[in-house]
């Protein structure tokens, strides 16, 4: 009998927990929750960038949007990481709205080797029975039996962030999703050369797939996007994504191994990221290429 009352009261306690931490994620001001809000029930613009946080300081809706004259929104999620997080997006997005065009800035890590792949998609848990499509990630991640049994664990990686947001807005900027960093007092970085990691893991191919096949499901135009690193690398440095991009059929923009602005280490926030000032200058530059390909 004691096990009995002590088993009730741990899921009385899950349970008031998973309700009082949903309502606390609906009013949050923390650094996801409104983009989660925005995602789920609000987004309704032409053009979506899709990706991680070279994605979210990396694009500006406004100045995209005043050149193509097609409302833009920023979707992307800082420490997202890899291909999973953006199909958990892509589903919570499609699941309500088709946008005519997807934009999503990818990486090496969308489909090489990772000693864990999936460490950042419990970041999306929140969401966790809101869509199917999203949901199939944490099963092949193993973590969806645990979300399923106990509501409080779907917000163990966003609970203090949640709650923090009840009295800080970290809304930064925010511009349609967009959120700019500020500029270092000194540039930090050297300009090295960036290996290139050919190793290729089959699944994270398979998501590509899952996300081509459901852009077209749902009449999405897609395009891949790599935007400017403070970094060399050689020509071939994404030649497995690009590669995939012909096979499919996909535009790919890639302003990394072109040189974009290394000539101008004053735009970059560190090697991996632009300040809002390089920012700025190559949405300008993405948005006149896109011109020609997001009809």
């Amino acid at each position: 009998m004691t096990l009995i009352i002590v088993l009730a009261g741990l899921f009385a306690v899950d349970r008031l927990g998973g309700l009082v931490m949903g309502a606390v994620g609906k009013v949050s001001n923390d650094g996801f929750s409104p983009k989660f809000r925005y995602i789920r029930n609000e987004i309704h613009e032409d053009i979506v960038f899709l990706g991680a946080s070279r994605c979210q300081h990396h694009y500006v809706p406004e100045i995209i949007a005043d050149s193509l004259g097609k409302s833009v929104y920023n979707a992307g999620f800082g420490s997202s990481d890899n291909i999973y997080s953006h199909f958990i997006v892509l589903n919570h997005i499609l699941d309500r709205y088709s946008p005519r065009t997807v934009c999503l800035e990818v990486m090496p890590s969308d489909y090489n080797v990772q000693e864990d792949p999936f460490v950042f998609i419990s970041l999306f848990a929140p969401l966790f029975g809101k869509s199917q499509g999203a949901d199939s990630v944490f099963r092949q991640a193993g973590t969806y039996w645990k979300y399923k049994a106990s509501h409080l664990y779907r917000y163990n990686a966003r609970a203090s962030s949640n709650l923090w947001g009840l009295v800080l807005n970290r809304q930064k900027g925010n511009d349609n999703g967009y959120t700019p960093l500020d500029a270092p007092g000194r540039f930090p970085g050297t300009l090295d050369r960036e290996e290139t990691d050919c190793s290729v893991d089959p699944q994270k191919i398979e998501y590509l797939h899952k996300f081509v096949d459901l852009c077209r499901q749902k009449g999405v135009k897609l395009v891949f996007v790599v935007s400017p690193r403070y970094t060399r690398a050689d020509p071939s440095h994404y030649d497995v994504l690009k590669s995939f991009a012909r096979e499919n059929s996909i535009p790919f923009l890639d302003y990394h191994t072109s040189g974009l602005y290394l000539d101008h280490p004053e735009y970059f926030r560190d090697a991996s990221h632009l300040w809002d000032r390089g920012a700025r200058l190559y949405s300008s530059v993405i948005a006149s290429d896109l011109r020609q390909i997001a009809d």
